[in-house]
């Protein structure tokens, strides 16, 4: 399965791992790696010693390629960039923000860049600051997302039609069918989460990855767009936004309800009423636990047959 996204970050199959918070420490991102995709440590829900503790372990872990997902908005940005080049860190995947300032130091240093978009217009910008590929990522996906509501199907050929660089599709990506789609959309390769999150590796809580497994159709929503769009599962949580909503939201009233540490209260805690679920609508296909080498398994099994059945049509 030779292709741009393969030999840009040395790996066999071009499955990326999505860099989930509370969910992506160094044994899911080890393990991805290990079964021949790309596994990415989320930096979003670490601090900096966090960080530094499982990046060291992946490395003990794997001698395949890995990645750190960074979120730009984070406080403490240039600890978090200088454990990066300390340990020697080759691929960093930058998100939630401007990766202008970034990038050209992380690429000085040997570190290949890649950028998560949720249109078009930052799809550009992210090429014109000179990272090496784009994650383009469809409102399908889980957790924060892009205010324009472009799908998946829609974003990918879009973005492919004006961008040189490598594209990686994200966004209600679980099978091997769906991969296979999105590459012949225009993707070199394609960025996980939701399936991942499903994961006997993944440090999510075991009472969400159950819920995750149980959902079904409409189960996600994308709300909370006059903050920072985010999609979850609907929860007791997500009914409290709702009744905000309905009593005339104003930004103030949804940040006094969102507080702090929501993400981990339900996520890496497991308070499935009280806790923000972060989920891709694609948790309606996914209906059991797996390891992530099964999971990668899978997907390319499915993938090649997939393929041999479309070259039958």
């Amino acid at each position: 399965m030779e292709n741009r996204i393969n030999d840009l970050f040395g790996i066999k199959y071009p499955i990326i791992q999505g860099g989930m918070v509370w969910a992506s420490g160094w044994r899911l991102a080890s393990a991805v790696s290990n079964a021949g995709g790309l596994g990415v440590i989320g930096a979003g829900s670490m601090y900096p010693d966090v960080l530094k503790e499982h990046i060291l372990k992946c490395k003990e872990a794997t001698n395949q390629p890995f990645g750190v997902n960074v979120p730009m908005l984070y406080p403490n940005l240039e600890e978090i960039v200088q454990i990066i080049i300390d340990l020697g860190v080759k691929i960093v995947f930058t998100s939630a923000g401007n990766p202008k300032v970034w990038t050209p130091i992380l690429k000085a240093e040997g570190i290949t860049v890649a950028h998560v978009v949720s249109s078009l217009k930052f799809a550009l910008k992210a090429q014109e600051a000179g990272v090496d590929a784009i994650v383009a990522e469809g409102f399908e996906a889980g957790g924060h997302n892009g205010r324009d509501e472009s799908t998946t199907m829609t974003l990918i050929p879009l973005v492919k039609k004006y961008i040189d660089i490598p594209i990686i599709a994200a966004g209600g990506i679980a099978t091997g069918e769906a991969m296979l789609a999105a590459m012949v959309l225009g993707a070199s390769g394609v960025q996980v989460g939701s399936r991942f999150v499903a994961s006997h590796e993944a440090s999510s809580h075991d009472d969400f990855k159950e819920m995750v497994v149980n959902a079904k159709e409409g189960d996600t929503e994308l709300t909370l767009k006059e903050l920072a769009p985010v999609r979850l599962l609907k929860n007791k949580f997500y009914k409290d936004i709702q009744d905000v909503y309905s009593s005339g939201a104003t930004v103030e009233k949804l940040k006094e309800i969102l507080g702090r540490a929501r993400a981990k209260k339900g996520m890496f805690e497991g308070d499935l009423d009280e806790g923000e679920l972060e989920i891709g609508q694609v948790s309606a296909l996914i209906t059991n636990i797996k390891s992530a080498k099964e999971i990668v398994d899978t997907m390319v099994l499915e993938f090649k047959e997939a393929k041999k059945r479309v070259q039958f049509y």
